[in-house]
């Protein structure tokens, strides 16, 4: 399976471990705009190319998600927030659902005002098993 791995930039020293496991079995994994340099955003952060940076972003993934199989959550808690999606992940999500794409989510859905329509994109829940990625 075709699998893109979404998550805040907090989270991108967990890719490794999720790509070679995944990779390991036979799945075809693709990373995040920017993992390889997450300090892009704040070159333009403040600067009037940022709203066009992010854009590009946001476009460059729906892309990316069209000619994926599933997409895979990884979602921890961070800054005190239990099993965080920030706002880019979040449409990445939206973007994965009305694509018909599988959804998994490493660990639970995390509480707030986004709870109700993460369930309604009827996502898989691994805790942590990659043997559930079917």
């Amino acid at each position: 399976m075709k699998i893109l791995l979404i998550c805040s930039k907090a989270f991108y020293d967990k890719l490794d471990y999720f790509k070679n496991n995944l990779e390991s079995m036979g799945h075809e994994i693709y990373l995040p705009n920017c993992h390889d340099c997450p300090e892009t955003e704040a070159k333009y952060r403040g600067t009037d190319k940022h709203s066009e940076w992010k854009a590009s972003m946001i476009k460059r993934s729906e892309e990316v998600i069209s000619k994926m199989d599933a997409v895979l959550v990884l979602n921890y808690d961070k800054n005190g927030q239990k099993n965080y999606i920030g706002g880019a992940t979040f449409l990445e999500i939206y973007d994965a659902f009305r694509m018909n794409k599988k959804i998994y989510f490493v660990n639970s859905l995390p509480e707030g005002m986004l709870k109700d329509e993460l369930i309604g994109f009827s996502p898989i829940i691994i805790h942590g098993d990659l043997n559930r990625i079917i």
